[in-house]
Parts: C-alpha cells; sequence; structure tokens
C-alpha cells in the first residue's frame, strides 16, 4: 500500500513535574492516558521523547538566579559589567538577566538591532531607513533610540523589551545604562569587563573584545560551568 501520511508528532500534555517526582511513571501514564483519550495506538519503534528541562525539574539538576548571581560575582567583582547581544526572551533569557543583575553593581546592556540574532526586532529595519540610521556603524543611547522609534512592543508578546530588561535588572538591585550597537568594541568604550550573550557568534565576539582591550570576557556557556 502507499504511503500518504509521513511522520506524525504529537505534544503530549502532562502534570506539572516538581523535584523528587517519579519521571518514568509520569511520563508512561502521560503518553497511555493520550493514546486512550485520543484514540490512536502506541506502536512498535514509535518514540517517546521527554525534555531535558523536564528531567532536570524532577531532578533538581538545575541552576537559581541565586548560583548565577554568585557565580558572576565571583567572576567580575566590582567591576560594570557589559551585558551584550542577548536574545530578547522572557521564558529563555531574562531569568538568566535576573541572576546576573544580582551578581553586580551596574550593567551596560547593549542590543543588537534591528533585531536580536533570532529575529526579535526592536525596530523595523525599514524605520532604519527612513531614518537614515546605519545599523552596523550607528551606536545609539537609550535617548536617541526612543527619539527616533518611540516604545515598541513586540509583535507578538506585547513587551517593550528595552524597558523590560531596564527594569528587570534594577529590580535586582543593580544600575543599568541601555546602548545599541552591532559592534562588540562598542561595549569596550564603556567598560573592559563584558560577558557576551550571543550564542552561534558568541567565539568572534569574543576574539575581537580580546583583541581590543577587553580585560574580562566571559560568554553565557561560562557562567557555572
Amino acid at each position: 500500500m502507499e504511503r500518504v501520511v509521513g511522520t506524525v508528532v504529537r505534544g503530549l500534555r502532562g502534570p506539572i513535574i516538581n523535584e523528587g517526582d517519579n519521571i518514568e511513571q509520569i511520563v508512561v501514564e502521560t503518553v497511555l492516558n493520550a493514546a486512550n483519550t485520543e484514540g490512536y495506538s502506541i506502536e512498535d519503534r514509535d518514540i517517546v521523547t521527554v525534555t531535558e528541562s523536564v528531567v532536570a525539574r524532577a531532578q533538581g539538576n538545575y541552576a537559581s538566579i541565586n548560583d548565577i548571581a554568585a557565580d558572576v560575582a565571583a567572576k567580575f567583582g566590582d567591576d560594570t559589567v557589559g551585558v551584550i547581544f542577548p536574545i530578547l526572551s522572557r521564558n529563555r533569557f531574562a531569568n538568566c538577566l535576573r541572576g546576573i543583575a544580582k551578581g553586580v553593581k551596574k550593567v551596560v546592556l547593549m542590543l543588537s538591532y534591528p533585531s536580536d540574532e533570532v529575529g526579535n526586532h526592536l525596530v523595523d529595519i525599514d524605520e532604519l531607513d527612513v531614518k537614515g540610521i546605519n545599523p552596523w556603524t550607528d551606536t545609539l543611547t537609550e535617548v536617541e533610540f526612543r527619539e527616533h522609534f518611540g516604545y515598541k512592543k513586540h509583535t507578538f508578546t506585547g513587551v517593550d523589551y528595552i524597558e523590560y530588561y531596564k527594569e528587570l535588572i534594577e529590580a535586582e538591585g543593580a544600575s543599568c545604562e541601555v546602548i545599541f550597537s552591532n559592534n562588540p568594541k562598542t561595549i569596550l568604550d564603556f567598560t573592559k569587563s563584558v560577558l557576551t550573550c550571543d550564542i552561534h557568534t558568541r567565539l568572534r565576539t569574543k576574539r575581537i573584545l580580546m583583541a581590543n582591550g577587553a580585560e574580562k570576557v566571559y560568554s553565557l556557556d561560562n557562567i557555572l560551568s
């Protein structure tokens, strides 16, 4: 018989996982209950996957904000820290930023623009053309950014990430200055201690910083490593 359906993937909804829960039992019960409720069968060679975050939660194997703060403080001391090129995310980066801010006294937050490395936009690229701003050469202060573009909210989340990140940092007791640049060297005009938060380009960013006078340079994968 001709195959007319390819791979079928189902996301299963289970209970909230807490530390110490029996993850094996929960997974089995969730899979069987879903199959019974939805009326499909479990076949030989079917694959059940469990996300690492669920396993980590059951094992208690995760970092707390205080853990991050302690490691950042040990690495940077009382330095002003440049936190550069983070993605714009409430559930992926925000808690990391809370820990970072809790471990320092001042953060210079440098955001790439018009978007972060995964495509979340701070401003539409067409607006840069209208304003005559070159994102590869021009550095903007927070005041300058607001004067040009006002208060922009993310299309899907409705969050102004500039305001959100700044308030988050200050809520942890650190002062915050926000700048906008796509050139790693820009941060060195503000501090020689840098935590680079880009993922795919972090090795290049670290190389550029070290070659241009940075004194302490870490990336996210160095925190609690």
